[in-house]
């Protein structure tokens, strides 16, 4: 999560640099080779990752009602392969690749947002934006993505709150009455943004989601951001 000046960014059709690391398509597979310094605790952090997609999607949607901030994914159903030779680790499991962009920076439009995708049985991938707005209606995406790369729009079920993090970000998931959504895990705790494991209820069936919340006047508060540099080093 270091950031870097243009200077240190290259971009070709199939390969892209950010520093000394760097992602590739090798024509089968996502190839993305590090090399960074962990923080806070200054460590290497060097190795390869892989993502193999099941199927390529097309789908981009508008976040907000201006349409300058957009998401999609692009292997929505994917299988990850991870080698890490420092620190020593390495496992395998189902992935997710998506894509986010912008014409202005988040905090204009956007109060907060709460997001899952959790694997279905029939190896499909179900996602959920839940978008609140400055101004405007909240925003709702459920969509559910074959292995194929074709997908569907579902109704996405009521919103329920869930346990605030230590740091006391808000969290929300969109779970079917009946079977309340839990926090299983929390992965990420930070000031203005949360990753945990859930469990719920999502068309039919009993799923685990990786699910995300952001807090956006938390990121721009002053506080924080004297914060940031500690986590995210600015490099030219």
């Amino acid at each position: 999560m270091t950031e870097r000046s243009k200077s240190s960014v290259e971009r070709s059709a199939r390969g892209f640099r950010v520093g000394p690391s760097s992602l590739r398509w090798d024509g089968r597979s996502l190839v993305i080779d590090l090399d960074e310094v962990g923080m806070p605790i200054p460590q290497r952090v060097r190795g390869r990752v892989r993502v193999w997609p099941q199927g390529l999607s097309s789908f981009v949607a508008p976040l907000d009602d201006g349409g300058r901030h957009r998401w999609g994914p692009i292997a929505p159903c994917a299988r990850v392969e991870v080698e890490l030779e420092q620190p020593g680790a390495r496992w395998a499991g189902h992935a997710y690749l998506d894509s986010n962009e912008g014409d202005e920076p988040i905090s204009r439009p956007f109060h907060e947002w709460d997001w899952s995708r959790a694997s279905l049985r029939d190896g499909s991938t179900a996602v959920i934006y839940d978008v609140r707005q400055k101004q405007g209606a909240d925003r709702v995406i459920a969509r559910r993505f074959r292995a194929d790369g074709r997908s569907e729009d579902f109704q996405a079920p009521p919103r329920q709150q869930l346990p605030h993090t230590k740091w006391r970000i808000p969290r929300a998931m969109r779970s079917e009455p009946g079977d309340p959504a839990r926090v299983v895990q929390t992965l990420e705790d930070t000031p203005f943004y949360s990753r945990s494991l859930l469990s719920s209820q999502l068309l039919g069936e009993r799923v685990t989601s990786v699910h995300e919340s952001l807090s956006v006047p938390r990121v721009v508060s002053r506080t924080v951001q004297l914060m940031l540099p500690w986590r995210m080093p600015r490099v030219r």
